[in-house]
């Protein structure tokens, strides 16, 4: 494992962060304990630091089978939660984005992760209803008191993150150094602002999904049967065009030697330095599989095959400004030069 820095700031996580949404089986279908801390220790023994829980997940039991797996050595570990999503469905301030339910949320995860302090704070969905005035000065005055050391945003418009940011900027509050977006070969209209956005203020992108819930493995590419029987479900991500993409991805793999989820999660890798994939699984061997992609890079000849086969249309204005015709009325003669 190797390590990177978190946005613009100082702090060293590792290149690929531990997703924990599957740590309990409150919601049916999680792992065990006995089946987390295998997880957690494959990934710990081979290097990795960046832990990331959120209060919702499996009800909160998330953050206590994590608390529990960090406990004997905190300070080493890079604990990020996030709020946001409602508690308590019967209460209309046990969610949002809004002063009330950040305090409290974070004060029962830290509490659930038996922890003084959190590392990275996600504001977890953009509520479109709370001031981003409230949100940072919030958010600036948990950091301030030692609760929580950076802040990050996930599922939010790009418009919505700069607009944050220069407010932070402008009121010297602490900015959001880090976005967390679903980013996969099938899921990639983030490119048209979030990621150029991201570039811009010198925010990491964790990618959550990035096997497209198991799309990307190939596991519903085995048989027409299977295919047909997958096509028929309520799914909506199923579709012949995402099969294909996902056949090209088996093909790759058998090329290399490797499997579809290790070239699947390299794709993401080898997007660009602030890139870091999330990796998460139920059963421990899944968890070895995905951390054995450190282990290799795709060939820029196998990129761009997966690149072409996956693309998305730009749309207005990207495509109308990159026109030749557009540059050449905003550049004249010159633009070759600078367009």
């Amino acid at each position: 494992m190797r390590y990177k820095l978190l946005g613009k700031s100082g702090l060293r996580v590792s290149e690929l962060a531990l997703g924990t949404m599957t740590f309990g089986d409150d919601w049916g279908w999680g792992a065990g304990k006995e089946a987390c801390q295998k997880i957690f220790d494959s990934y710990a023994e081979a290097g990795g630091n960046f832990i990331d829980t959120a209060n919702y997940y499996t009800n909160g039991t998330s953050e206590k089978i994590v608390g529990e797996l960090i406990a004997s050595n905190r300070d080493y570990f890079v604990l990020a939660t996030k709020y946001t999503l409602s508690m308590n469905p019967n209460d209309p301030n046990a969610g949002g984005n809004h002063r009330k339910n950040i305090l409290q949320s974070v004060n029962a995860s830290l509490k659930r992760l038996k922890t003084e302090y959190i590392d990275v704070l996600w504001l977890h969905a953009w509520d479109f209803t709370t001031p981003a005035e409230e949100i940072m000065r919030t958010l600036d005055d948990l950091v301030r008191e030692g609760k929580v050391h950076y802040l990050g945003i996930s599922d939010a418009p790009a418009w919505v993150i700069a607009k944050c940011n220069t407010i932070a900027r402008m009121r010297g509050w602490t900015p959001f150094v880090a976005i967390q977006m679903q980013y996969n070969l099938i899921e990639r209209t983030i490119e048209r602002d979030l990621v150029p956005m991201a570039k811009e203020e010198e925010m990491s992108i964790l990618a959550w999904g990035p096997l497209a819930s198991g799309i990307l493995t190939g596991k519903y590419n085995q048989t027409d049967a299977v295919k047909s029987t997958r096509l028929k479900s309520n799914n909506p991500r199923l579709t012949e065009h995402n099969l294909k993409i996902a056949q090209k991805v088996v093909d790759i793999a058998a090329a290399l030697g490797q499997s579809p989820a290790q070239v699947g999660l390299n794709w993401v890798r080898q997007q660009g330095s602030n890139f870091i994939p999330l990796i998460g699984s139920r059963k421990p061997h899944q968890l070895q599989d995905n951390l054995d992609c450190l282990n290799f890079e795709i060939p820029d000849k196998f990129l761009a095959e997966l690149s072409e086969i996956s693309k998305i249309k730009m749309g207005f204005p990207h495509e109308f400004l990159a026109s030749e015709s557009v540059k050449e009325i905003i550049f004249g003669n010159f633009a070759n030069d600078f367009g």
